[in-house]
């Protein structure tokens, strides 16, 4: 029990209704020799009036009073919203169970036989008062939770929207920009080709400058627009087969695995329910990831999928440069880049990408790496 609670418990009011003023005074005097404070009426009428206006712990009621009887008290006392939670206990001498039955019927959850027995009055007091303690404690946690519940549905929404409107945003203004882009690419590159060689060699210099830089602005307009596609272009799943997914990628990837002299093995792969443009995508977002970022051999790429549980477990794992462990998470965060351009191109968005479709189809993803000795990239998809 924690010191809030005893404290509470020890500063308890009761409530004590009976007819008899004795039987009050010694209630009372034996109560407050305990550490209760006690508040008495003398009918039931009255303990009404003061169990509204005292909010008691606990109502101590005789069931044989004249006027309201104890049974009808309580049943007002449980109609009225404001005190139908105070436990109460009953005082009687009546002894047939009909009478306890219809006592508990009435709303109370104890009663004492008289004549009482102060030891064990108290003791049912004290269990009861401290169930009502911890019943209010648990109600006000309760409310505080559903409050919190409230807030945190509020933020969710909130967050959602905020979210939809970035990737409206982002899809419209890399959308178009594109056009007015490949303009400025198209005569940068025309004037390199008709004037490269005729002009100083600054002017050469700043020509590739310009043209690099419009070249990795489109990269990054085009990387933009497939975040921002992930929720505005989004289709539903359907039954996708892997397999036919990976060698669409392949074929996509044909130059940079020439290139590269890049050997790709590739294990049998399951169906799964997904969105197949979005899975292409994330196939050969890593599968271009194996092939570019390889040391001084050949890379070697494998492709391969494990039945778990409940999910597939997708892994593709190279023979690359490696990743340190501090910068596993930094990869997945857009624009987040470890090398310079010179030495691997990119945006820094393929991952954040690859990472984003993962949890729309309900998986996560898993890294294992250390610098010089590759990477393995994995990543869950549900069972269908």
């Amino acid at each position: 029990m924690d010191d809030h609670l005893a404290q509470s418990e020890s500063k308890a009011t009761i409530l004590i209704v009976d007819d008899m003023p004795a039987n009050l005074e010694v209630m009372t005097n034996h109560l407050e020799r305990q550490g209760y404070r006690a508040v008495v009426a003398l009918s039931g009428d009255e303990g009404l009036e003061r169990a509204e206006f005292v909010h008691p712990d606990l109502i101590l009621l005789d069931v044989m009073m004249p006027g309201l009887d104890g049974f009808e008290t309580c049943r007002r006392l449980k109609a009225n919203p404001r005190t139908r939670d105070i436990p109460v206990i009953f005082m009687t001498a009546l002894t047939d169970t009909a009478d306890k039955l219809a006592g508990f019927a009435a709303g109370a959850v104890d009663y004492v036989t008289k004549p009482l027995n102060g030891a064990e009055v108290l003791a049912r007091i004290d269990s009861h008062v401290t169930l009502y303690a911890l019943r209010r404690q648990l109600a006000e946690q309760n409310d505080q939770l559903q409050q919190e519940i409230v807030a945190r549905a509020a933020t969710q929404a909130a967050l959602e929207r905020s979210n939809a409107e970035f990737e409206q945003l982002a899809y419209v203004a890399s959308h178009d920009m594109q056009e007015p882009l490949r303009m400025i690419a198209s005569y940068l590159q025309l004037l390199a080709r008709r004037y490269q060689g005729r002009l100083d060699a600054d002017a050469d210099e700043f020509i590739g400058y310009a043209v690099d830089g419009a070249k990795r602005m489109q990269a990054l307009i085009n990387d933009l627009l497939a975040l921002s596609r992930l929720g505005t272009k989004a289709k539903p799943f359907a039954p996708t087969d892997c397999n036919r997914v990976v060698q669409t990628a392949l074929s996509d990837l044909v130059v940079a695995i020439e290139e590269s002299g890049a050997t790709v093995n590739v294990s049998k792969l399951p169906t799964v329910m997904g969105d197949e443009t979005q899975l292409l995508q994330l196939f050969r977002n890593l599968l271009s990831n194996a092939i570019k970022f390889h040391g001084e051999a050949q890379p070697i790429v494998q492709l391969s999928a494990e039945a778990l549980d409940a999910e597939w477990k997708f892994s593709v794992q190279d023979n690359g440069i490696g990743i340190a462990s501090e910068y596993f998470e930094r990869i997945f965060i857009l624009f987040q880049r470890l090398h310079g351009r010179s030495q691997y191109p990119g945006t820094g968005i393929g991952l954040a990408i690859c990472k984003k479709i993962v949890e729309r189809h309900g998986g996560h993803f898993e890294l294992q790496s250390q610098p010089g000795q590759g990477s393995t990239f994995s990543f869950t998809l549900p069972r269908t």
